[in-house]
């Protein structure tokens, strides 16, 4: 059985020794990182074609050069972060003064996801490492080919006594929750959003959550919709709609709303052709489990909903055809939660106040587009 302590106990003695507190530390940390990520990342871009079928480019752009920019970004602004900040004081602590000193939490725990393995494990580290923080890293198990070059990456850049990677599933990931942080980082859904928080509030762990939600896509009359169409397309089915802020749905205008269907179907076309499944810059399903729960909402499964493009998949190769859906309420099965697959509903609504109702009586999505030129 995995135990966590040992690991745990190595990373708070090297955090008391202040070793983590200068500048010249974190920033050399994070230039490390950012020469070890360059070294791997032919050796990223297989991981990520092994687990996901991530396309190579897609890869480079949404996982290696999103996590660079991000070093860069922190490098860049690291020595402002860090400067104590003078602040006011009440006349009842007259002729005092108060400075706020940025201080580093200590040991930080960083569950990450299975979508984007490689920057939602090393995005949230560079925080860590700019705030002065030692840090464990689980990455993903349904992500095995990353997880274990993360595991390495990070083995041959940092002592494990700062940074370290503990790979595995359920029992490592329960190991490791029960255990007391000064701070927990999780990205991943909704369910397991609550499983973090309630095991984080047993030893009050103060903890950012990034759980997803069902991001709305509105669109009106007034906006040219084959731009429209190509950039709601962009955003839904890049990494096959496996994405925490894609467009869950599209709420068009009733006018338009065909037009739209026409213009989407066409931007399909030019971006992969009519033999989808052939095409290298598709990728697939993670895994059989997420690819049933998808083929479940399809019209065929649901008896809801018209299929206005898509819908062909194969299990054996995790493959979804990107795929529209209309003819949907928001009482209809494919809205009762979070999609994250390459199915689009298309909806309708006849004035701007019943987007604004519908949208409202809803949890607060993560993101939301708007499509207009009002």
């Amino acid at each position: 059985m995995f135990d966590p302590y040992p690991l745990l106990q190595q990373q708070r003695n090297f955090f008391a020794t202040g070793a983590t507190r200068p500048e010249s530390f974190r920033r050399q940390q994070l230039a490390k990182l950012a020469t070890a990520i360059k070294k791997h990342e032919a050796a990223v871009i297989e991981a990520l074609h092994q687990d996901c079928r991530k396309p190579p480019l897609e890869s480079f752009g949404s996982e290696v050069l999103l996590t660079l920019s991000e070093l860069q970004y922190g490098l860049k602004h690291l020595r402002g972060w860090m400067r104590p900040q003078r602040v006011g004081t009440p006349a009842s602590q007259f002729r005092s003064t108060a400075v706020i000193y940025p201080e580093p939490k200590g040991i930080v725990l960083i569950v990450g996801p299975w979508n984007y393995p490689f920057q939602l494990v090393l995005v949230p580290l560079i925080g860590a490492i700019a705030a002065g923080n030692c840090a464990v890293l689980k990455p993903s198990e349904h992500a095995p080919a990353t997880s274990a070059l993360l595991a390495k990456l990070v083995a041959e850049t940092f002592d494990p006594a700062f940074v370290a990677v503990v790979e595995g599933g359920i029992p490592e990931n329960q190991a490791l929750l029960a255990e007391p942080w000064d701070h927990l980082f999780f990205t991943g859904g909704t369910a397991i959003g609550r499983i973090v928080m309630a095991a984080a509030a047993k030893h009050l762990t103060p903890v950012t959550l990034e759980l997803g939600g069902k991001s709305p896509c509105i669109v009106d009359g007034t906006i040219d919709l084959a731009i429209a169409a190509k950039r709601i397309a962009w955003g839904k089915f890049i990494n096959c709609g496996q994405t925490c802020i894609a467009p869950d749905y599209i709420l068009v205008a009733e006018a338009v709303k065909e037009p739209l269907v026409a213009a989407l179907r066409q931007v399909l076309g030019q971006f992969y052709g009519a033999q989808i499944e052939h095409n290298p810059d598709y990728g697939r399903i993670i895994n059989q489990r997420q690819f049933d729960r998808l083929v479940a909402l399809l019209p065929e499964a649901t008896g809801e909903g018209v299929l206005r493009f898509g819908g062909r998949h194969r299990r054996e190769d995790l493959f979804l055809e990107p795929t529209l859906v209309d003819d949907l309420h928001f009482t209809s099965k494919l809205m009762a939660e979070e999609i994250f697959g390459p199915i689009l509903p298309i909806l309708t609504y006849q004035c701007l106040e019943e987007v604004v109702t519908q949208v409202r009586s809803h949890p607060k999505p993560l993101a939301l587009y708007i499509f207009s030129q009002d």
